[in-house]
């Protein structure tokens, strides 16, 4: 007899779709990965080895992310080697992925970037960036005119060599609309072909966002060039918003958002890319043609063994315990649901993320908040006949205990 499977989707209400008045997103989403260059800018993480650069540049571009950040040329020869290196792997193995690289906005940060271009044969984006809120002025000893002069000059030394450059005010989301004004016009005159809006501190809010792009298209449409020069957002996680405001960044308008695997970089880090691309994939808004994501948990797995950094158990999707559950009323909804053949109903009736498709599976443990048919299904799954007198075993052992049981623990109980 065939098994029956249910409609998941039809069980599940979603207030999300609930008045939306249009579109989601205006365009196909883009993405910046700076995972080797902002996140190995963390306090806390190792720099990876080349090769593994190399296997991260590699599941980026699998993922269908458009762009990365390979580091910042400046910083000295270890630096320019690595960029030169990863440059060329993209070129032989043939990615789709695009380069870019960070710079102050200084001769001596620009000039390693236009060389290894011109040795590679491949254009890189610089990405030429100056701080611009008042509290950095002022303890820098900045005025705009100084902000003015390093702006211009570092964007046309870029421009005059054929390169395309993206122009970065660090600090945006505090910076003064006089002052970005000034800045903002000054790169775009010298040629810059992208502005991009940083949330350097992790200050901004869902209104601060808005308020900020409101006035960056303000200052492309007075100078008719909205429709040529692109926006892109740079969020940091200080206030734990820099997921929902990469989502929001897409939503309302910017052609693409920055982010890291596993959200490493600065302080407390920059927005999860993995968890952008999931949230995206999850709302219908990627193309599989153009997105694979069954590497999405491996390539969160290498961040985290490249650099040191682990993977909290609780971090969605790639965390230990993300699909993982010892509580009774929990396991036995899963359980029923997975008694029925089907595994997208067993994957959606504790969870909003459908664990097989990213390589997953639902676990069920046992603990001192777990029901019988948590012990019942753990031995079956483990190759025990479940009887009556086992079950009772096991099961009064949970409850005595104060934390979720290991292998080794339920297998000591049970011989014991």
């Amino acid at each position: 007899m065939a098994t029956t499977h249910a409609n998941t989707a039809a069980l599940i209400y979603d207030w999300n779709e609930k008045e939306r008045t249009g579109p989601l997103l205006r365009r196909a989403p883009r993405f910046v990965d700076e995972s080797i260059r902002d996140g190995i800018q963390s306090p806390s993480v190792r720099d990876p080895s080349i090769e593994q650069k190399m296997e991260l540049v590699r599941l980026m571009d699998r993922m269908g992310v458009q762009a990365v950040n390979l580091g910042l040329p400046g910083a000295g020869r270890r630096a320019q080697e690595d960029v030169e290196r990863l440059l060329r792997f993209i070129v032989e193995e043939k990615l789709r992925i695009t380069a870019n690289c960070a710079a102050r906005t200084v001769a001596s940060d620009i000039h390693p970037i236009i060389d290894i271009s011109q040795k590679v044969g491949v254009p890189i984006e610089v990405m030429t960036f100056i701080g611009s809120s008042p509290i950095r002025g002022y303890t820098e000893g900045w005025d705009n005119e100084r902000l003015k002069k390093h702006t211009h000059e570092a964007v046309k030394l870029g421009v005059d060599h054929g390169l395309p450059v993206g122009f970065v005010t660090e600090d945006t989301t505090r910076s003064h609309p006089k002052t970005l004004d000034v800045l903002f016009r000054t790169a775009l005159e010298a040629g810059a072909g992208r502005l991009v809006l940083c949330d350097t501190c992790g200050h901004a809010t869902p209104d601060g966002l808005r308020n900020l792009l409101n006035f960056a298209r303000g200052v492309l449409r007075s100078m008719d060039l909205e429709d040529t020069v692109e926006l892109d957002w740079h969020g940091h996680n200080d206030r734990g918003m820099a997921l929902v405001l990469g989502l929001y960044a897409f939503e309302w308008g910017f052609h693409r958002v920055h982010g890291c695997g596993l959200g490493i970089g600065e302080r407390v880090g920059n927005c999860s890319l993995d968890l952008l691309l999931l949230n995206l994939f999850l709302l219908g808004q990627l193309d599989p043609k153009q997105h694979d994501l069954s590497c999405l948990v491996e390539y969160v797995e290498k961040i985290s063994e490249a650099t040191g950094v682990p993977i909290h158990p609780s971090y969605p999707l790639s965390g230990r315990d993300a699909f993982r559950t010892a509580t009774g009323v929990h396991a036995a909804a899963i359980i029923k649901a997975t008694k029925t053949g089907d595994h997208d109903l067993a994957d959606r009736v504790y969870s909003s993320v459908p664990a097989r498709v990213f390589g997953r599976k639902q676990e069920i443990e046992i603990g001192h908040y777990s029901g019988r048919s948590n012990v019942i299904f753990w031995l079956r799954e483990h190759g025990y006949e479940p009887s009556d007198e086992l079950v009772d075993k096991v099961f009064a052992f949970a409850k005595a205990q104060d934390h979720t049981l290991t292998t080794e623990e339920v297998k000591a109980a049970i011989a014991g």
